[in-house]
């Protein structure tokens, strides 16, 4: 499944344990926004992790799934960046 996880979160050191759990499943496109392309179990592996980290009345983390499709019509303006093809995660 391929997805875009964007992220706001209140204290530096959980904004960057969040990060690193997100550089475990995908690719940085953005400085709060990852896109992901992983299967069912490891969305639930990913989201209980960040679930351990997040403080839920100050931080937010929201999960868009895109389908194939949608993901292909990708319109991209000025430094953007795209998840190469042949990029592999090393899922932890």
């Amino acid at each position: 499944m391929n997805m875009i996880v964007a992220y706001d979160i209140a204290d530096p050191r959980r904004l960057y344990k969040i990060a690193k759990i997100m550089e475990d499943y995908g690719y940085r496109v953005q400085k709060s926004i990852f896109e992901v392309d992983i299967d069912e179990i490891q969305f639930r592996q990913m989201k209980a992790r960040v679930e351990e980290v997040l403080e839920p009345k100050e931080d937010g983390v929201k999960y868009f799934s895109l389908c194939r499709r949608c993901a292909g019509t990708l319109i991209a303006l000025g430094v953007s960046k795209v998840i190469p093809e042949e990029v592999d995660f090393l899922i932890v």
